[in-house]
């Protein structure tokens, strides 16, 4: 059943020409900082970062049906191995595990394929999803507080203060204005923010007046940039972190399915989620890029803005694509500082996580049965604290281990306790 709560553009709905503009500007200044960080933080080039989130994020929207307001950016997941192998193989080793990446997710989506989906059900009530989705939201608060509060490894008042400006502002926007204005709350907010954070004096343009008004990425194509070889243990420690991944992957199909009253996972079907997703990291490995996953921040818009068009997901696609290829607009959107985007991450993260909650009061999930409160309780504590597994060199995140446990307890756990049956 589609939901139509309040929804002002459903997900096959076309925006006006102008509003289309605007709204696809904001959600691609919404993944913009993550999606260059990624590559910044490896030594890749950010500018094919950039251009291979937009190609990805079109052909997920095409092999997902055009069904789905998703967009696919750098993942931070991967970043460990990649720094490994930055220092051994260069690059051709981390396309290759790119690649290798999106190669699994394509087997698994076959396999998902063969079996049907009608297990998903059964491993993920509304007592597993609600506290999953909000773990999605909540354990990236301490990014955004870091964002916020820390310029470089010292806490700065300063940026703590363009920060909550930027946050109060955004609010403002979103509950006081009408019309296309109140649908462009996180845009303004981050423009506005911008101009706070230039009369405070903490923007540095040195970028922009370096960047050149046209600049080619430096794309890393396999014979013609380098000439491939196998790097069977770039493969080895890339591949087995998709498994990771497709746990967050679900999660933020649960969101999706929450705020568009939707269900995913049957149509257009798992195994078309996991294909757009992997086919877009394959993507990114060929071009330069590194591998790539839906991002929260731009399903925090959907939620903040209840625009949910896929045509802006795909206009915002194309932006990314266009100022890959224009410095200056590039390092412009990059001098955006740290607090400005930690402002409008508190909003952006907190709506995700207040997603959840809403799935356990509408489902009506009792909480006086001790099985849901295990479940919950083992869900939020391990996942917001990050309590991660660490397996040789392979690391699995908080969320991933709280959302194997949640699915685990679900199985396993009767549905009422000995103390609460009756005699």
């Amino acid at each position: 059943m589609q939901n139509k709560r309040n929804v002002i553009l459903d997900v096959d709905q076309r925006p006006t020409p102008g509003h289309w503009l605007g709204l696809s500007l904001q959600h691609m200044f919404s993944m913009f900082g993550s999606t260059v960080l990624v590559p910044i933080l490896v030594g890749l080039n950010p500018g094919i970062a950039l251009f291979s989130s937009g190609v990805g994020t079109l052909m997920y929207l095409l092999i997902t049906k055009h069904k789905i307001p998703a967009y696919m950016g750098s993942s931070f997941s991967f970043i460990v191995p990649m720094l490994a192998l930055m220092k051994t193989t260069g690059y051709p080793g981390i396309a290759q595990g790119t690649i290798a990446v999106g190669c699994v997710y394509l087997i698994v989506s076959l396999i998902v394929s063969a079996i049907g989906s009608a297990w998903i059900d059964r491993v993920l009530p509304p007592i597993v999803v609600g506290p999953i989705v909000m773990v999605i939201g909540l354990s990236l608060a301490g990014t955004a507080a870091k964002d916020a509060t820390m310029n470089g490894t010292h806490y700065d008042l300063k940026y703590f203060v363009v920060a909550l400006l930027t946050l109060l502002i955004t609010i403002i926007f979103n509950m006081y204005f009408k019309g296309f204005l109140g649908l462009i709350p996180i845009l303004l907010g981050i423009i506005s923010g911008y101009v706070i954070a230039c009369l405070f004096g903490i923007v540095d343009f040195s970028g922009v007046q370096a960047a050149h008004w046209f600049s080619l990425p430096a794309f890393q194509i396999p014979f013609v940039s380098y000439h491939p070889q196998f790097y069977w243990g770039a493969i080895l420690s890339m591949a087995p972190i998709a498994f990771v991944t497709m746990t967050e992957h679900m999660g933020h199909i649960m969101v999706l399915d929450e705020l568009t009253g939707r269900n995913y996972f049957k149509d257009p079907g798992l195994n078309h989620t996991l294909a757009g997703d992997g086919t877009a990291s394959i993507i990114a490995g060929f071009v330069g890029g590194p591998p790539v996953t839906s991002y929260g921040e731009n399903i925090g818009v959907l939620a903040i803005t209840r625009v949910h068009s896929v045509y802006v997901l795909a206009g915002a696609a194309v932006f990314a694509i266009f100022f890959s290829f224009v410095g200056k607009l590039s390092a412009l959107i990059e001098s955006i500082p740290a607090p400005v985007i930690g402002g409008i991450s508190f909003l952006l993260f907190g709506v995700i996580a207040s997603s959840g909650l809403r799935v356990l009061i509408e489902r009506h999930v009792n909480f006086d049965k001790k099985r849901n409160l295990m479940i919950a309780s083992v869900i939020l504590v391990i996942g917001i604290g990050n309590a991660y597994l660490q397996l040789g060199q392979y690391q699995f995140s908080g969320l991933a281990v709280a959302a194997v446990l949640g699915i685990i307890l679900n199985l396993v756990l009767p549905e009422e306790a000995r103390s609460e049956t009756k005699a």
